[in-house]
């Protein structure tokens, strides 16, 4: 029985660390915005959140990182890098307050200046650069949240541009909506204003155009202030490289990113090819789809330790927007089924498009999709047969691993719960959440099957912002 005092005392630990995290999320909103830096927790975004979010994930760092966090360690350490001098750059507060406490050390100041020597020294070069989301549906919208989110003093990606197809008082007005509201990633965290007479809308202080884009290579960006642009296109109308080079015939437009699997063009999966292409000698990309970015990372772990002999995978998909809600015409069979009431089994091109970004596993995977009634998040079910013997604690370890240190940090969350479910998923920045209490291993050792949740909307958003980086040559320094 837990009597008064220790209640008393419980509670007061917890109003003390709610003070504290109040203000380290003060400074963290200070860094951003002040100097462009970004702080996170263990790859977490932070600076929107609320205390008691703060704190959970705090939480999952002790559970899951399985590291030490002490809030007040880690406020002390953020107060500290306020005063230094340092260029934009993403600090994970997690890991560095992890490892002061790890190496009993007293000198936060000292602590910092060792860690952080490669990014003291290091001369950032690069200028702002401007962006254009060519059509505003799902990924779209998210993309703009995103863009806009991480601005701080506009010193990376500046959303100049929205290029859709009507552009009318009453469609700006709707896509203003749209973008403040959404059914599934809740309401955006600012202010989104419209100015109908200019054709604009003001979001958190940015001003973003909007541009008619019936005619594409048309259009002259450049009499809106938009220069040596990156053009993220969302729309799927155009996938080849014929066809999304129209884009580069406008005025203002230096390099296209498609937010689908293209054709004749790099399909980058951001953590496993990303840095095989020289972004100076190529201006066309393709972001592959979010299910590609989902079972890359995974595979690539797998087939590296355990060689991959040939698998099959299956996809439990979230119904998308060129489903029909009730039974109607359709190009592709089953897709005119009625998405809300039923479970469809259809194609995906994920098993072969996954052998662009990791050609060792060419011939040795057959994949199948079914899209079912949620909105989104969706599942990637893989049963592979390996060459080398495992066991399940090896193989839930090796994924672990990835997924606290190496090059997958940002694109791998390892999840421990047992009752995790879909809706658990939204908002989730990583492409691949992997989900360790599903994993399978045959007795003998050579068969695996590994259940991996995406959301595949959000998760495969900050995979394209990722790769925009890239290209755009404003990736800032890193400290994970």
């Amino acid at each position: 029985m837990i009597n008064q005092n220790s209640y008393d005392k419980q509670l007061s630990n917890w109003i003390d660390n709610e003070k504290i995290a109040a203000n380290l999320l003060n400074l963290i909103g200070q860094l951003m915005y002040d100097k462009g830096i970004e702080i996170v927790l263990f790859r977490q975004n932070i600076l929107d959140v609320g205390v008691t979010e703060l704190m959970r994930l705090v939480s999952y760092a002790e559970n899951v990182v399985e590291r030490k966090i002490k809030l007040d360690t880690a406020l002390k350490l953020t107060e500290e890098i306020t005063s230094m001098e340092l260029p934009p750059s993403k600090l994970d507060l997690g890991l560095l307050t992890a490892e002061f406490l790890e190496e009993n050390t007293n000198d936060h100041k000292i602590f910092l200046k060792n860690k952080l020597q490669n990014i003291i020294s290091t001369e950032i070069n690069f200028s702002p650069r401007d962006v254009v989301l060519f059509g505003f549906g799902r990924i779209g919208r998210l993309a703009a949240r995103e863009l806009i989110r991480q601005a701080g003093k506009g010193q990376q990606m500046r959303l100049k541009a929205i290029v859709v197809r009507n552009i009318s008082d009453e469609q700006i007005e709707k896509r203003a909506n749209l973008l403040k509201n959404d059914s599934v990633h809740g309401s955006f965290k600012g202010i989104v204003d419209v100015d109908l007479e200019k054709r604009m809308i003001i979001v958190n202080g940015q001003i973003i155009h909007l541009i008619d884009g019936s005619n594409p290579e048309n259009i002259d960006y450049e009499k809106y202030g938009i220069k040596n642009a990156l053009l993220i296109d969302n729309t799927g109308a155009f996938k080849s490289k014929e066809a999304l080079s129209c884009h580069l015939k406008s005025k203002g437009i230096k390099k296209v990113l498609l937010t689908a699997p293209g054709t004749e063009i790099p399909n980058i999966v951001y953590g496993i090819n990303n840095k095989e292409v020289n972004v100076d000698e190529i201006d066309i990309f393709s972001a592959a789809s979010c299910t590609t970015n989902c079972i890359a990372p995974i595979l690539k772990i797998v087939n590296d330790k355990y060689e991959i002999v040939n698998g099959h995978l299956e996809t439990v998909h979230s119904y998308t927007n060129d489903q029909n809600l009730l039974d109607n015409m359709h190009k592709k069979p089953r897709r005119g089924r009625s998405a809300a009431i039923n479970m469809v089994i259809t194609t995906t091109g994920a098993g072969k498009a996954v052998t662009k970004v990791i050609p060792a596993l060419e011939g040795k995977l057959t994949a199948n999709a079914v899209r079912v009634p949620t909105a989104n998040v969706s599942l990637a079910i893989m049963r592979l047969k390996i060459k080398n013997k495992a066991n399940l604690k090896e193989v839930n370890n090796l994924i672990r691993e990835a997924a606290l240190r190496g090059d997958l940090v940002n694109q791998i969350n390892y999840q421990i719960d047992p009752d995790l479910v879909s809706t658990d998923i939204v908002g989730n920045p990583c492409c691949s959440v992997f989900d360790s209490q599903a994993t399978i291993v045959t007795e003998d050792g050579y068969d695996i099957v590994l259940y991996v949740w995406y959301d595949n909307e959000f998760g495969y958003t900050k995979q394209v912002i990722r790769l925009a980086k890239q290209i755009s040559k404003v990736r800032r320094l890193t400290y994970y």
